[in-house]
């Protein structure tokens, strides 16, 4: 490909899938079926962006027009909190739960994650402001054109430079740059790696290992200066989904300490603030089931002219030996066509699925074929990904209980 981008059509605002079909449905899911998130008009990439340009930062669109300016900003991002467990959990997360009204000065909708909804390209797409088929990061795992290997995104293993795998600069380090007081506070271990250094630096890190402690650094920071901009993290909602189960009990007790961290966060802000609490992704359980759980590892169908299996077990990304990719989108439609979005990679480009444009660099990133889970299904590779095949709670694709992350608001 000698383009330098690849446009897609507008999408129109995000609407939830139908309706599961049944097993055995006859027909495969139409890709005009999958809602595309909203890049644009409603997505996490168009967030930092809209609160930046009400700082005063230079070159940069206030796509999300509701979100009144505030001299001092942060961006609360809690890994794994989706809008649909949110709204499921009113008890366990009473403080949040306010915020869904107008009660505190807040207000509450959900906003899309992006595609896949993943934390490295969810992270990215935050801390650019921009879509993954610009800022490079598609998956969990995707191959490096360069190497022909799998590239872990959100490990960086195997290594590569990190900002020649993403080379825009972050809305962090234009906040810097335009004089604006900018900090990230988060755990001491993100410092300086990879996904920090290409989504998330700008301005000042702040590592703090407990919650309350990065809560109260984060109300010093922001009122550290005139104009702010604040980013602080946390990620055991996600880890606990990961391992127990949305609805565990595990699950709900990180669901009520991070409720009472965004309190905590909320009562300390300095005047003319805003905080905005958001999430990465949302997350969905799947039955350990062989009907629930297919092996990609023991199903010679899919397997065939396969080199490379990247993505994860609901957003999947499918390198095929040369000469193969229409073999293998014909077979994985064949046989997941029923349960999955399944789509060639100038199909998923051609349905926005990456953004309005895809970059060169990142063209061949993307699998020859794409599936995006529709029903409560997974496509695990036990041997190969022995941890990720044993994960309770899942997430990656476009279903709303993964797509729509909280967007909360506070002012002082």
């Amino acid at each position: 490909m000698s383009d330098a981008s690849y446009s897609a059509p507008d999408q129109g605002r995000y609407a939830p899938a139908a309706p599961a079909p049944a097993w055995g449905h006859p027909e495969p899911l139409a890709l005009g079926s999958a809602p595309v998130p909203e890049y644009g008009s409603g997505s996490l990439a168009d967030l930092l962006p809209t609160l930046a340009a009400g700082l005063g930062v230079p070159g940069l669109e206030p796509t999300l027009t509701e979100l009144e300016p505030a001299d001092r900003v942060c961006v609360f991002l809690i890994d794994g909190l989706g809008w649909e467990q949110l709204r499921s959990h009113p008890e366990d997360a009473p403080f949040m739960t306010s915020l869904l009204g107008s009660s505190r000065g807040g207000t509450g909708r959900p906003i899309t994650a992006g595609y896949p909804a993943t934390t490295a390209t969810s992270l990215a797409s935050v801390g650019t402001g921009l879509p993954p088929g610009a800022h490079g990061l598609p998956g969990y795992t995707v191959r490096d054109p360069g190497t022909g290997e799998l590239m872990n995104q959100l490990r960086w293993t195997p290594w590569t430079p990190p900002h020649a795998w993403q080379p825009y600069p972050t809305v962090f380090r234009r906040a810097h740059e335009a004089g604006v007081h900018t900090a990230q506070v988060s755990a001491p271990s993100f410092e300086t790696t990879p996904l920090t250094q290409v989504a998330l630096s700008g301005g000042t890190f702040h590592g703090r290992l407990s919650g309350e402690d990065r809560m109260d650094l984060a109300a010093e920071q922001l009122a550290a200066g005139d104009r702010a901009l604040v980013y602080t993290y946390y990620s055991e909602v996600d880890g606990k989904g990961h391992r127990f189960g949305v609805d565990s009990d595990p699950w709900r007790g990180q669901l009520a300490y991070a409720d009472r961290l965004v309190q905590r966060l909320a009562e300390q802000l300095p005047p003319r603030t805003a905080l905005y609490v958001t999430a990465d992704h949302g997350m969905i359980d799947i039955p350990f089931t062989e009907q629930h759980r297919i092996d990609f590892d023991e199903d010679w169908e899919l397997r065939a002219g396969v080199a490379l299996l990247g993505g994860e077990g609901r957003a999947r990304h499918v390198y095929a030996v040369p000469g193969a990719a229409g073999d293998v989108l014909a077979v994985w439609r064949e046989v997941l066509g029923e349960q999955f979005w399944v789509a060639s990679r100038d199909e998923a480009i051609a349905a926005g699925w990456f953004g309005p444009h895809v970059d060169e660099r990142v063209y061949a990133r993307l699998g020859d074929v794409i599936a995006a889970a529709h029903d409560d299904v997974l496509i695990v590779a036990s041997e190969r990904e022995p941890k990720e095949s044993a994960m309770v709670g899942n997430h990656g694709s476009m279903t709303p209980a993964e797509q729509l992350v909280p967007l909360l608001q506070v002012r002082s």
